[in-house]
């Protein structure tokens, strides 16, 4: 009886809550910020693969972001532009990892270094989701490189904000 009494004194995470909230008891990690602090990146084995999930801080709630976890793909190093519209990360398909851009108005994820000659990792994007910086090893070390998306692009810019291109 007292044994009974414990365990439902407990504070046990069941699979639903632990499928839609943080810390839970799943492997969570490389926690990444939007620039205006509402959404959080990280990633996750709760489909037992790894995986990027996007989390509302505001409504504390999972998110769906249909077309950008897919079979087979290893994502890591998320980073989430100003108003979490654009993700960049990296995408390993068959252990060979690219940087991807995916766009959350759009729900398309496109590869930015596919044919890339060279090893990437550690990709940030900057708040108006224009500039990709990353680690690369073209020159047989790791150096940075700057990945320009161009000045035609939708910036991520929150509503009513004036548009300067940098």
């Amino acid at each position: 009886m007292i044994l009974i009494s414990l365990l439902n004194s407990c504070d046990f995470i069941n699979h639903s809550q632990a499928l839609g909230g943080l810390n839970s008891r799943y492997n969570d990690g490389q926690p990444a910020l939007s620039g205006d602090g509402r959404w959080l990146a990280l990633v996750s084995n709760r489909n037992g693969t790894s995986q990027i999930l996007l989390y509302d801080l505001r409504g504390k709630q999972l998110v769906n972001v249909p077309g950008l976890n897919q079979n087979n793909v290893v994502l890591d190093s998320p980073s989430l532009s100003r108003t979490g519209r654009y993700l960049v990360y990296v995408s390993s398909i068959r252990g060979r990892p690219d940087i991807a851009l995916y766009d959350r108005a759009t729900r398309q994820a496109e590869l930015l270094t596919q044919g890339y000659r060279s090893w990437v990792k550690n990709p940030q994007i900057s708040p108006e989701g224009r500039y990709i910086v990353f680690e690369t090893a073209k020159r047989g070390q790791w150096d940075v490189e700057v990945f320009d998306r161009g000045p035609l692009i939708e910036l991520d810019i929150p509503d009513g904000a004036s548009v300067v291109n940098p």
